[in-house]
């Protein structure tokens, strides 16, 4: 005897429908399964997801695009050069206050001042120099985490350097106040305060250290730079193995 899987009374095994309750067994198995069969157990499906590359700031997402690894190709020669024309002429040149780029960095200073203002006069001075180092921070570490393009990441992380030596000449210029600031003023004849660093070195009791303070901000962009362009090349030969390794013989 079997039990009936709707009335579950018994039935003979060898009737194809129910007596008591006039089932159909075939169809009644058809849709609901057989309960005396062992059930077949459901494919798995693996999905195997290669995770990108691994570079040195990161995962690299334009890993394997051709297009990508040609355009940083171009791009690394010409910082490489830039490089070279803002650092080498020292501290004294003011190389970087005479590019384009220092017109770049400035709206950010500028920004940086409004930003900080409420945390009163001597945040709010430094907080120029805050703001045109924020910025190119926080696009490095957008492209790195968010975006996964750590050649992009490199670039900013040589903007946060490029940044450093833009401020070197205006630490350097606090006691002697002879750059030009906005408006056409100049350091020794604008009003206290007027000047960002000779403020604040004026207020911390560091004004007599300003040359090597400057110094010192020259030296870190200069190696910031250096060692973001170093980080990019090694991003474009894993990118290049990444590229060699994936095509066919």
């Amino acid at each position: 005897m079997k039990p009936c899987p709707k009335c579950n009374r018994d039935v003979p095994p060898a009737e194809e429908t129910c007596p008591h309750c006039g089932i159909v067994f075939a169809k009644y198995y058809k849709y609901h399964g057989s309960s005396s069969s062992p059930t077949a157990e459901r494919p798995q499906v693996i999905i195997h997801i290669e995770p990108p590359a691994d570079t040195l700031f990161g995962s690299d997402v334009y890993a394997d695009n051709d297009a990508i690894f040609v355009g940083r190709c171009v791009l690394l020669p010409g910082f490489l050069l830039w490089s070279w024309l803002l650092i080498t002429p020292g501290l004294a040149s003011n190389a970087v206050g005479e590019s384009f780029l220092h017109l770049v960095n400035l709206p950010f200073h500028e920004a940086g001042h409004l930003i900080f203002r409420p945390f009163g006069q001597f945040i709010s001075s430094l907080g120029g120099t805050l703001g045109q180092i924020l910025m190119p921070t926080i696009c490095m570490l957008t492209l790195w985490l968010k975006t996964r393009d750590p050649f992009g990441a490199g670039l900013c992380l040589w903007w946060v350097g490029e940044n450093f030596l833009d401020i070197a000449p205006y630490i350097n210029d606090a006691r002697a106040g002879q750059l030009p600031l906005l408006g056409g003023n100049f350091g020794h004849s604008a009003p206290y305060g007027f000047h960002d660093w000779e403020y604040l070195l004026t207020e911390s009791g560091l004004l007599a250290q300003d040359h090597t303070l400057a110094k010192l901000a020259q030296l870190l962009g200069a190696m910031l730079m250096i060692i973001s362009l170093i980080g990019c090349g090694y991003v474009l030969i894993k990118q290049r193995q990444k590229l060699t390794g994936s095509k066919p013989d």
